[in-house]
């Protein structure tokens, strides 16, 4: 595991790395931020800013994430996803990270199969072709067939792949740790959290068996939908870094001749494809990820097929609702509805003014209302929300933002098959289905037997909890503990006044009882003067210089 949780990692152990990533920053003109989180020890050399002036911050940094490698370029695409955690102009530039990684010689990747399997390629396949497929910062594919005839493809895990992002993930850590402390202005974007949330996509992108349990839950959803298929996975086969699937006989949606073939039709399989993410979405629960168009494949009449799936969305009853209503908010320009979802979704806060929010949306989203896709994207508008909703102090869950991720790219492939489509009517049409077959008769039993579930639960429990509340409530020790904000400061602020109107009270006592001495001459003298006077009168002073050194030092 990579992970399993948070990890801290020592940076001195990756001194000769951390070193090189420091000064990558530095040459791209981030010295002023590496001086800022004490890190200039590592810089040996001056760099001239000359050649840097022609570039701007944004494409600057993401220079220096292209030039560290693919733990970077992964981290890089994952904040190119979040405008809600950075400004969007860096959002944006992040978008042009690609995977653009060297082919690892096929001799390397036999190795890591013959580890996997224990003995050797022909004792599993009847042929493996050696070139691959495809090639990305993490696994390369290669097309293969078993013993018994069927065509798989073998997805297979880059030798050393795992060290080197665990080396760049702790240096990651530790630099977020480093900028936390140090940039005070950085803290609204959190760097420590982003990285938490990148080491739990990491974790599951280097794990294939995750991926295959994701394959099998989306092959389980749509076993009854004739028109979407679903690669089986041989599991007998398939570990950590070995991923053996059913090899589809189809084309990739992005390739030009994909929709050009014989008996395909076009508008069929744009219905079939926005059919099939709607159901994930809004009757699974568990959405891809990662829909581009070289992850579908249109297969023989007018059927699609679905592959990779490293990256998935889980989202709750709760959250489904909220994107149907989101959608129709969107549909009918009610403002304050979409405010109000977002209010819901997002962890609560007592701190944020609706009526604003609902008038920052606005002010973002009227002038596109009536526009089809031709002219605004949905997802677009949903994700520059998100970075209003930040603004606000509103987080919202990962899932509903890689969700607005993944409605960008749908719309995106609905434009490249019909330039008339409109994305929202037909989510405004599924929504209402979904919003309909939730009153069909075997989901309202459901619904009414986990009712009656939680009323008996209620009922059986209230009692007794009434009866406890009750004991308490007349026990003669009964007493209520009440916590309020900043209440400590105020208690030191009242003992400390009283400490000095009670030492003001023994001062004036003191000075006036000298001063009735004085004035009636009774008892000893010293220096002409009663010497009780003398006494209570230095006592005052010294009580008095006291109590103004006190007030001064508060």
């Amino acid at each position: 595991m990579l992970l399993g949780g948070r990890r801290r990692h020592n940076p001195i152990k990756n001194a000769v790395r951390l070193k090189r990533i420091v000064a990558v920053f530095a040459r791209h003109g981030f010295q002023n931020l590496v001086e800022r989180v004490k890190l200039g020890r590592f810089v040996l050399e001056k760099f001239s800013s000359s050649e840097l002036e022609k570039y701007s911050t944004q494409e600057r940094l993401r220079m220096s994430f292209e030039q560290l490698g693919p733990t970077w370029v992964k981290l890089g695409q994952l904040l190119a996803s979040r405008p809600d955690l950075i400004p969007p102009s860096f959002a944006e530039e992040f978008k042009k990270l690609h995977d653009q990684v060297a082919t690892v010689p096929f001799e390397q990747i036999e190795i890591v199969l013959s580890n996997h399997f224990g003995r050797s390629l022909d004792s599993v396949f009847a042929s493996f072709n050696p070139s691959p497929l495809a090639a990305a910062s993490i696994a390369q594919v290669y097309s293969a067939e078993l013993k018994n005839g069927e065509k798989v493809v073998v997805k297979v895990q880059r030798p050393g792949i795992e060290d080197v992002i665990e080396e760049d993930l702790g240096i990651i850590y530790f630099l977020a740790e480093l900028v936390e402390k140090y940039v005070p202005e950085a803290s609204t974007i959190k760097p420590v959290s982003i990285v938490d949330e990148f080491f739990r996509s990491m974790d599951y992108e280097t794990n294939f068996v995750i991926e295959a349990n994701n394959i099998r839950r989306f092959r389980e959803n749509f076993a009854t939908d004739e028109n979407v298929v679903i690669p089986k996975v041989y599991s007998q086969y398939t570990g950590k870094r070995v991923l053996v699937m059913e090899a589809l006989q189809g084309t990739p949606l992005s390739h030009k001749e994909a929709l050009n073939q014989e008996g395909v039709d076009s508008e069929t399989v744009l219905r079939i494809g926005l059919r099939c993410y709607m159901k994930m979405v809004f009757r699974d629960g568990l959405f891809h990820g990662d829909l581009h168009a070289g992850n579908i494949f249109v297969l023989p009449n007018n059927k699609i097929g679905l592959i990779d799936f490293g990256v998935v969305g889980r989202l709750n009853g709760k959250s489904q609702s909220a994107i149907a209503s989101m959608f129709i908010a969107l549909a009918t320009e009610d403002y304050d509805r979409l405010a109000y979802e977002y209010l819901d979704v997002a962890p609560y806060s007592d701190d944020i003014d609706a009526d604003r929010l609902s008038r920052s949306f606005r002010d973002l989203i009227a002038p596109h209302y009536g526009m089809t896709l031709s002219d605004v994207n949905v997802g677009r508008l949903l994700l520059d929300s998100t970075s209003i909703a930040a603004k606000y102090g509103l987080g919202l869950p990962t899932e509903l933002i890689l969700f607005f991720k993944s409605i960008m790219t749908v719309e995106g492939m609905g434009r490249s098959i019909a330039k008339d489509f409109d994305f929202m009517a037909f989510s405004i049409e599924f929504a209402s289905e979904l919003v309909q077959s939730r009153y069909e008769p075997a989901k309202v039993v459901k619904g009414v037997a986990a009712l009656g579930r939680d009323v008996n639960s209620l009922v059986t429990t209230l009692p007794r909890q009434l009866k406890q509340l009750l004991r308490r409530v007349n026990s003669p020790d009964f007493s209520v503990k009440l916590s309020v904000h900043q209440m400590e400061d105020y208690k030191k602020s009242i003992e400390s006044s009283s400490n000095l109107i009670f030492l003001g009270l023994v001062i004036g006592s003191l000075v006036l009882s000298g001063s009735v001495i004085f004035v009636y001459g009774k008892g000893p003298l010293v220096f002409d003067q009663p010497l009780l006077s003398v006494i209570f009168f230095a006592i005052a002073g010294f009580l008095g210089f006291v109590a103004t050194v006190n007030y001064v030092k508060k």
